[in-house]
């Protein structure tokens, strides 16, 4: 297969590694991607989601919830296949997965990126008049929404097109085969699609993340301006690190794309290597997203706290006299054997039976006497005193004689 003509490329990625530890490494990296990206993406999905449900949700959080929903979209439908597509030397899956899989994977990654840009802007407003931009405007956040999705859905539309299923050599490929008519447009994408994809999102989302920490800087004169300003400094520095990170983890992906598909006659293709770690690198980034928001927000790390809480069961204490206290080894508190109700004394206004006040019997309630020390005080109270049960009385009264007579 002669894979130096610019016309044809491996589509979906699918590469036929030559190299059995290659086959055997990308996959394995890719699963170990794909647990810790799904256990992270849907912590934050489930914290942002029972956090909606004490307080009205503002547009970051709504955003970042929309950033998570896109990385987990990828590592649910689109890693596993990559890493089958890697695992085998042919194209074994489906021709609509063929079609799809690259169109789906850049759909995914050009949503996050126009979020990050999306979420730069209101990060900057936030960090302008804090009260303000907290609240959440329904319906500009369904338009924003449709339209990162509306647009992530059409910029990656020409790899759908060109992407398809054929046999080479009896053997079953996903590859990108460009017509002769369509290759001055395919030219024209090549060098447009990574500009819009990610050059231009990125220096949008640089440019507004700089603002809004240089207004986070200047000082406040009320402690309540000081507080804001604290939290949106904290906020900025980490929207900001998301977005540095997934611009160089998404960065070699970028130089292999365009390096495949701007290839010219004779000009060598990139290793197959190199391609494959390229796209995990890519799909890195659904991993470090979560642990970023883990690790730097202090609310995420007290609504996961709060989630916990809530989803594991609490177990009620056991009763002082109970079985499992008393297996347990704690002591059983015995009721007071008083006397019947019928035998107390009336009370003297009223003639009702006496009765405890009620911050007696709360005292007793809060503070139950032991057992031991109980019957200590019962017996030390119905006793007689040492002089009654004097062993040896004479030797007293001789002493109680002579000091009468002196």
């Amino acid at each position: 297969m002669n894979t130096s003509r610019p016309q044809f490329r491996f589509s979906g990625g699918y590469q036929p590694l030559d190299s059995l530890e290659w086959r055997r490494v990308i996959p394995a990296l890719l699963a170990v991607i794909c647990l810790l990206g799904f256990a992270g993406n849907l912590c934050v999905i489930c914290t942002l989601l029972y956090g909606a449900r004490k307080k009205k949700p503002s547009m970051i959080h709504s955003l970042i919830l929309n950033l998570s929903a896109a990385d987990l979209s990828l590592l649910l439908f689109s890693a596993p296949l990559r890493a089958a597509a890697y695992s085998r030397g042919a194209w074994n899956l489906s021709w609509f997965v063929c079609k799809s899989a690259d169109w789906f994977a850049h759909a995914c990654m050009v949503a996050k990126s126009l979020t990050m840009a999306a979420v730069a802007k209101v990060c900057f407003l936030y960090a302008g008049n804090p009260a303000r931009q907290g609240h959440l405007n329904q319906g500009t956040l369904w338009a924003v929404v449709l339209a990162i999705w509306g647009t992530a859905a059409l910029l990656p539309l020409p790899e759908w097109f060109f992407s398809t299923f054929r046999r080479e050599a009896g053997v079953g490929v996903c590859v990108t085969d460009v017509p002769a008519p369509a290759r001055e447009f395919v030219y024209v994408f090549g060098k447009l699609y990574p500009l819009l994809a990610f050059g231009f999102p990125l220096l949008f989302s640089g440019f507004y993340f700089r603002k809004a920490y240089g207004r986070c800087r200047r000082r406040g004169t009320k402690t309540q301006n000081l507080r804001n300003q604290v939290r949106s400094r904290r906020l900025t520095v980490m929207l900001l690190s998301v977005t540095v990170t997934s611009a160089i983890l998404w960065l070699p992906e970028w130089a292999a794309w365009l390096w495949v598909w701007n290839l010219g006659e004779g000009s060598p293709p990139p290793p197959q290597g190199l391609i494959a770690l390229c796209q995990a690198s890519m799909f890195a980034i659904s991993a470090a997203d979560p642990l970023i928001f883990l690790a730097m927000s202090e609310e995420f790390r007290e609504g996961c706290g709060s989630l916990w809480k809530w989803l594991t069961p609490r177990r009620a204490l056991p009763g002082p006299g109970s079985p499992a206290a008393a297996q347990a080894g704690q002591p059983q508190v015995l009721p007071d054997a008083g006397p019947p109700p019928d035998s107390r004394p009336p009370d003297s206004e009223g003639g009702k039976p006496h009765s405890l006040p009620e911050e007696e019997s709360l005292e007793k309630k809060e503070n139950p006497v032991l057992p031991d020390v109980e019957q200590f005080w019962h017996e030390r109270d119905s006793v007689p005193s040492a002089q009654d049960n004097d062993p040896i009385p004479w030797e007293h009264g001789e002493q109680e004689t002579a000091g009468c007579e002196k």
